[in-house]
Parts: C-alpha cells; structure tokens; sequence
C-alpha cells in the first residue's frame, strides 16, 4: 500500500507540476515511466505466490496440449504488462503536452484579432482537461499496479 500511494502522489504532483508555465514534465521522459514501471514489475515479480506461478506456467483445467501453447504466451504476459503501463503514461502525458503546444503556437500564426483569442480560449480549457489527465493518469498506472499486485499474491481457490 505504501508503494501505491507514493506512486500515486508522485505521478500526480509532477504531473502538476508539468503544467506550470516553467514546470518541466517528468513523466514526459520515457526513462521515468521505465523506472516506475520496473518498480512494479519488481514488486509483482517477488512477491506473487506460487499460485500465481502456477497459472502462468501450468494453467488448471486447461487440456494439457492447450497448456504447451498458453504457457509462452502467459510468460509474454508478464513483460507486457510493466511495458504497458510505461508507454501508456509516457504517450498521455506526451500528446497533452504536444496538443497543448500546438494550439498556443496557433496563436503566433493567426496573428489576427479573431484566431488569437479563439486559439487562447481552447488552450485555455485543454489546460483545465489536462488538471483531469493528470489525476487520472495517476490513479491509472495506480490502479493497473494493484491490480497486478492482487493477481500475483491471490489465493488458489480450487
């Protein structure tokens, strides 16, 4: 849980941050969602339960032939799941970022008395949707991480 809600915090406030007129977005940079998303992998990795272990590499129920072709692809699973959540955060906060730019630089090549102002407007309220991207970018890579925790450490209940 300590885990969960430094990650939580962490990518809200920079995200913030980010937003500032000289903020620098750190989750813009691919190396930190690396880093956070190796976290979890990390955490989920060592302390999953042999249950979870089981399922990935010897499925219950499943017919022993289906098992051959299944198990690769569970395994495959387990490294798409961190590179999921590194890509996903990085590419949303990149492309708010990229929209937000290109609307303000909109600005400079309207230069009129009707683009500029209608250009400032929806930079205006893509920042006020960006305040939402950032919470929710926060609470998703939070929520997938748990998520991902609770699969590692359930209980067999068979």
């Amino acid at each position: 849980m300590s885990y969960l809600l430094t990650v939580f915090f962490f990518i809200w406030i920079v995200n913030l941050f980010g937003l500032t007129p000289l903020g620098v977005n750190v989750t813009n940079n691919i190396a930190v969602t690396f880093c956070l998303a190796i976290l979890t992998f990390l955490i989920t990795t060592f302390t999953a339960k042999k249950d979870y272990w089981k399922h990935i590499f010897w499925m219950p129920g499943v017919p022993k032939p289906m098992r051959l072709v299944l198990a690769p692809i569970e395994l495959l699973g387990i490294f798409i799941k961190p590179f999921s959540l590194m890509i996903r955060l990085y590419a949303n906060m990149t492309a708010g970022h990229v929209v937000l730019m290109s609307i303000i630089g909109l600005m400079f090549i309207f230069k009129n008395w009707i683009g500029s102002p209608l250009s400032f407007l929806l930079a205006f309220a893509l920042s006020l949707l960006e305040l939402l991207v950032a919470a929710l970018q926060a609470y998703i890579f939070t929520m997938l991480s748990a998520l991902y925790f609770g699969m590692a450490v359930e209980e067999d209940h068979h």
